[in-house]
């Protein structure tokens, strides 16, 4: 699972079984609709999992987070993360 960056500050979140050649690919605008007209990219996190499938289960929670949850994430600030929830608010 991982988090790009693009050009115009907004975020995406994807998953792969292989991040150095998602990464290229979303740098070369073959990667996705949406990071293909926001390049150029930058890869600000990612974390790993034995199953494609966590992974991607993974993904799905993070989109589903507000901008400030996800920078808290990105920036390492965990234990901010639970009063940054939808739910708390």
């Amino acid at each position: 699972m991982y988090i790009l960056e693009c050009s115009d500050g907004s975020s995406y979140t994807g998953s792969t079984n292989n991040l150095e050649r998602r990464y290229e690919e979303h740098c070369l605008g073959i990667g996705a609709k949406y990071t293909m007209a926001r390049r150029p990219l930058k890869l600000i996190y990612y974390e790993e999992f034995d199953r494609i499938e966590l992974a991607f289960y993974r993904e799905k929670q993070i989109q589903g987070w507000s901008r400030k949850k996800k920078i808290a994430l990105i920036e390492g600030k965990f234990d901010d993360l639970p009063g940054l929830s939808k739910s708390n608010k």
